[in-house]
Parts: C-alpha cells; structure tokens; sequence
C-alpha cells in the first residue's frame, strides 16, 4: 500500500491530518495504479466527466436568467442571448455541450462494447454506467422543452403522452407531469425543476461508477488482468497529460460547433413560440435520441391484446435496459475484440445498425423508412438476445496472452 504524502505546505498538512482529503486525491488521481496500455479511446470517460461539469456550471448561470413560466420562457431565452451580457455564448456552449456529452459518452460505451469491460468483475461499474445514460436521456429530453419552442411543446406532448399507454398507472403518471389535463404552465415547471436537479444526481451515481471503477481498476485493450506492479504506471503523469491532450483535441471541434455552427443541430422550429393550435410537419427529438425515437415507432401492430403503443414504448425502454443484462448475454469468456474474430465483425454490424435507427429516427414514419426501422429494431434485440449467446458457444477465439506484458512484446520479469 502506498504510504501517505507528507505535505510540504502547513496549511494543507493541518488539514490533511483532520480531513484526509489531500491524502485522498492524492491516491485516487495521482498514485491511483492504472493499467500501462491504455490507448486514447480510454480518455472520453474522463472527457465526459468534464463535459458535465462545464454542463452543470452553464446551466446554473442560464438558470439565472430563465423565465420558467409559458408566457416568457420563450422571450426569457431571447432575452439571454441578446441582453444579457455573454447570454449567447454560455447558451451555445450549454446547448452544444448536451451534444459533446452523449458523443463522449456514446464513444465511452462502444469502446466498452468492444473491448467487454461489462465482463466479470465490473458487471456493478456497467449497470451504474447504463444508469447514468438513462438519467442523461431524461435530463436532455427536459432540457429541450425549456425554450417552449414549437418542437420542445410537441416533442413534450408526444414523449409525455407515451406514458399513457402503460395500464393502470399510465394515466396517473401523465397527469403528475403535466399538473393538470394539458402541457401548460405546471409542466414547465415540472421540467425546469427536474432539470436542474437531475445533472447533481447524474454528478453522484459518476461517483459511484468511479469508486466502482477503483474497485477493480480499469479493462484494458488485451482484456487481461494486471498481474504485477509492472504492468501498471500511476495516473499522473501519464495519463493526465494524454487526457489533457484529448481535452485540446475536444474543445477544438466543440469550440468550432460553438462559434461557426452554433445551430446546427438544432430544428428551426424551436425558434417559433410554441402554439397548441399548430403542429409540425414532422416532430423529432434531439439527434442523441434518434436510434430510441426509431425504435418506439418501428411497432406499427398489434399483438394480441396488446397495442402497438404499449409495445413500442417497453421496446424503447428495453433497448437500455438489455444494456445492464449484457454481463450476463454475452456467454464468451474473452473479453476484448481483439481475440474475437467473429465478435469483432458482428460488433460493426451493430454499430451500422446503430446509425441506421439513427436515420429512421430522423426521417418521416412513411414509405421504406418503416420496414428498413422494423429489420433495424429486430435486429439490435437479436444482436443481444440470441447473436452474444450463441458467439460464445461457437466462437474460438484466437490465443489470449497470459499478460499485458506478454501481449506488448515485454520480456518477463527476472524470476518469473
């Protein structure tokens, strides 16, 4: 174990002795025993902590502008980027921000789906991982209805009015997040409230997924555990300076949406006051949300007794939620692609089919785009529910190296 700093400066060794908390960070972020062949598609948990914390910090200065009110919360917006001084531009970065957040995130769970760091003993780190995009997936649908836009008013008539479709509580449920028998003014409150609280909750399950993360350390590209001090460096400075590298690399493009294309994800009739009276051609949600979207509109049937409505919504849910089983589905006791050649080919195909839901989600419900969303949706189920299982009883992977050491050409250690 390593042995406490002894702090130079008296101030913060008074401290320490009282509260540990220099002790602390000193062995989570400095010391902290990380695995020596991490590459940079490790740096986006880190680069999506970041992301929140400039989120959470945007979004409390917005918050003292905002007008949660149905007669103003448009004109409050306006009011921000024209009035108030730097307005435009901390509503860009905060705008922009929810983008750069699920991109990062997004990139941090493909690179897991790769490299099987859900694999036994993280299943705990991956549940809370999978949570903690789920919080984020309702946090920005929240956030999106607060300009009270013609898309954020329609988008929220067509999400909230899913709920209706569950039996027995469905209505209930739609009735609390309205506050009465329509979208009107309690709602907005409702959601303004919900959305400021819900990034300091996101802020404390990021906290347990790190203390589970420190538990038993990181994967790493070869999918073996470190077996000695020689195959693990500590975090600083080594992989502070590359995530500091990743950071330059992210705030370049992130920068570059901020200032050139501030907009461009973003639909042009939001920037219309909401109006009950008048509906959009076509009601989207934010792109981060699109593969979810096409999901829930690819059941256009019936099942029995069950409508389509019902089905749709559990397919929605259910496409995070088989996430958290993925401990479980995938029945290969090899971690990483790398020794996988047919997982490895399969996991392309899925990331296409990602991108394809994507599509459909952001295309009108009509003609190809229907049948196309339909194979796109029974696949992603297929690929967990019947591809993983079955990858791990008629796979044969390719030898997996005893070591880290091993698989980076390492000589072994004197004595071993």
């Amino acid at each position: 174990m390593t042995p406490a700093p002894v702090w130079k400066n008296p101030i913060v060794r008074w401290i320490d002795y009282r509260l540990p908390v220099f002790s602390f960070i000193h062995h989570q972020l400095v010391d902290y025993p990380t695995p020596r062949n991490l590459s940079y598609w490790w740096n986006f948990g880190s680069l999506s902590g970041i992301v929140l914390v400039i989120m959470v910090m945007t979004g409390i200065v917005l918050a003292m502008s905002y007008t949660p009110h149905v007669d103003h919360a448009f004109d409050s917006v306006e009011r921000i980027m024209r009035d108030v001084n730097y307005g435009w531009l901390i509503r860009y970065v905060h705008m922009n921000g929810a983008s750069a957040f699920f991109v990062c995130v997004y990139i941090h769970l493909f690179r897991g789906l790769y490299y099987g760091s859900y694999k036994a003993p993280r299943e705990i780190l991956w549940i809370v991982g999978i949570v903690i995009l789920l919080t984020m997936m309702a946090t920005a649908f929240m956030g999106y209805v607060l300009p009270w836009g013609q898309m954020s008013f329609w988008a929220a008539t067509v999400i909230t009015n899913l709920f209706s479709a569950i039996p027995l509580i469905g209505e209930p449920i739609v009735a609390w997040l309205w506050g009465g028998f329509s979208i009107d003014n309690p709602t907005l409150n409702r959601f303004f409230a919900l959305h400021y609280l819900l990034p300091f909750v996101i802020l404390g399950l990021v906290f347990v997924h790190l203390w589970a993360l420190h538990i038993h350390k990181s994967n790493n590209p070869v999918g073996v555990e470190t077996k000695s001090a020689r195959e693990e460096i500590p975090f600083h400075p080594y992989y502070t300076i590359k995530d500091l590298f990743g950071l330059g690399v992210l705030l370049f493009f992130f920068l570059c949406f901020v200032f050139f294309a501030p907009n461009m994800f973003v639909e042009p009739d939001n920037y219309i006051p909401a109006n009950p009276l008048v509906t959009p051609a076509h009601i989207v949600p934010e792109w981060y949300l699109m593969p979810f979207y096409a999901i829930l509109r690819a059941i256009t049937f019936d099942i029995w007794f069950i409508p389509a409505k019902l089905i749709g919504v559990i397919a929605m849910f259910s496409s995070i939620v088989i996430l958290m089983l993925l401990p479980w589905l995938d029945t290969s006791p090899v971690r990483s692609a790398r020794y996988r050649p047919i997982y490895k080919q399969v996991y392309w195909i899925f990331f296409a089919d990602c991108l394809v839901l994507g599509y459909i989600g952001a295309s009108p419900p009509e003609g190809w785009y229907i049948p196309i969303g339909q194979i796109a949706t029974a696949y992603y189920f297929g690929h967990f529910l019947i591809v993983m299982p079955l990858l791990g009883i008629f796979e044969r992977p390719l030898p997996v190296p005893e070591s880290i050491t091993a698989a980076m050409g390492m000589p072994k250690e004197a004595g071993r």
